[in-house]
């Protein structure tokens, strides 16, 4: 929604919003873009008198604001719907769904678009560190179809519309990233889930191009459902193949069993490769040769909350990232300590998200923590967002590396006291976790004061 209120802005409307519990980077970005933000959703707002209400899948009956909306007849309508209607038409979308890996390669998408020249729009779920803003609406090139890469989520649009939100953006070129069982606060099954991804799949022109992995029995189950449009595979054994990464983090791009181009850059992790892929093979579409695109990958910056390094202290590095989802938790853990062999891993969870507070998760939890050395939880039992189960309990089968807290304080003064130089603290949640990065760095500096530290 925040990535909406920039784009509107951009489009020359008036913008503000209200929302609760708002946190960096998207407060930080509504601030600098000069976008008004209210804290909670009280009915006297209706006195800004808007021209029309774009209401986030946040909202829902109940809400005082909206309850006044709907009293006073005034129009509404869903993000997804304003921007599928009033900016999506006439340019060529490119849209990244998948339960994981979506804002990263939705970045990698757009980063290749631009240095090729391209002057994408995009709206990405995080913020790019190559753009510095989550959306952006650029003006259209003479002489070129405008383009516009987006993260396609598959969440419901809003209490009205219960569809996916990904159904209003009708692409042209839409990459099917991965797909496993995740929502559960929505979705029955992955059945059902696979229902919402062929419906996207309904909306993609014959000219169009679906971007899809191999070795998917999810994606493999939505395309036999019926497909109207080319396809282009991706990963082992498929149209376009990565390379083993070598020591510097390099690889090749390699098509139809032929190199087009090679990649080396400081992102860590298989999944990570298979997002550029992806990209790439999208790219192409888009017209972009991959040998460009594999070069553009080079340059990428990565995006916040994605494995940011947030500080150092006495050689222990603070990262902070947004995996909550266990498939996530583990190709995280996996990919730094591929990348970073030495030194221990110390893993900060915060179980967040819907799904995560359900329990639907919590069994999977313990295999996807079995590559950090030492694992804190943080799981409050009252409150917004309190656990619908015990965190101590599942973790159990980790023995004395795992630990649970209900208090913030004690997690921060248990991961300082069992830090030691060389560490890796890798900080995982879907939320602003309390600040508990910078709560981290301020205790690792506090006991070595000497050392010194980085951010």
């Amino acid at each position: 929604m925040g990535g909406l209120a920039l784009i509107a802005r951009a489009a020359g409307h008036r913008v503000t919003g209200c929302d609760a519990g708002v946190y960096p980077p998207m407060s930080t970005q509504l601030a600098e873009h000069g976008i008004g933000l209210i804290e909670g959703f009280t009915a006297d707002q209706l006195a800004l008198k808007p021209d029309l209400f774009v209401i986030g899948n946040v909202v829902s009956r109940g809400n005082p604001l909206m309850e006044a909306i709907l009293e006073a007849g005034l129009p509404y309508t869903s993000g997804p719907q304003w921007l599928g209607e009033h900016v999506l038409a006439g340019r060529h979308v490119l849209a990244v769904a998948g339960t994981h890996g979506k804002t990263t390669t939705t970045s990698m998408l757009a980063w290749i678009l631009e240095s090729a020249g391209l002057a994408p729009s995009f709206l990405v779920g995080g913020v790019p560190q190559d753009f510095g803003v989550s959306a952006r609406l650029a003006a259209p090139q003479a002489g070129r179809a405008p383009l516009f890469a987006i993260e396609a989520d598959e969440y419901d649009t809003a209490f009205f519309d219960k569809r996916s939100k990904f159904v209003h953006y009708r692409p042209r070129t839409a990459i099917l990233n991965n797909l496993e069982f995740d929502h559960a606060d929505i979705f029955p099954d992955l059945n059902a889930i696979e229902v919402q991804f062929h419906h996207l799949v309904r909306t993609i022109p014959g000219s169009g191009l679906i971007v899809a992995p191999t070795h998917s029995d999810a994606i493999d189950r939505v395309l036999a459902r019926g497909c109207w449009s080319q396809t282009a595979s991706f990963g082992p054994d498929g149209a376009w193949e990565a390379g083993e990464e070598d020591a510097g983090g390099a690889f090749e791009i390699i098509r139809h069993g032929q190199p087009v181009g090679s990649v080396r850059w400081e992102l860590s992790g298989y999944h990570n490769r298979m997002n550029g892929l992806a990209a790439i093979a999208a790219a192409e579409h888009a017209g972009v040769a991959p040998a460009d695109a594999a070069a553009a990958l080079s340059r990428f910056a990565g995006v916040k909350r994605r494995m940011e390094l947030r500080g150092t202290v006495a050689d222990i590095r603070v990262y902070d990232d947004f995996a909550h989802h266990p498939t996530a938790i583990a190709t995280t853990i996996g990919g730094l300590r591929g990348r970073m062999p030495t030194g221990r891993i110390l893993a900060v969870l915060e179980p967040r998200s819907n799904t995560m507070k359900l329990g639907s998760m919590k069994a999977q939890l313990p295999a996807s923590l079995a590559q950090a050395d030492l694992i804190f939880c943080f799981g409050q039992r009252e409150g917004r967002h309190a656990l619908g189960w015990d965190p101590a309990e599942a973790l159990a089968p980790l023995g004395a590396r795992a630990q649970a807290f209900g208090d913030l304080g004690a997690l921060v003064d248990a991961v300082t006291a069992a830090a030691r130089p060389g560490d890796h603290i890798l900080v995982m949640s879907n939320g602003g976790f309390g600040g508990v990065h910078g709560k981290l760095l301020a205790a690792l500096a506090q006991r070595w004061p000497a050392a010194g530290a980085s951010a």
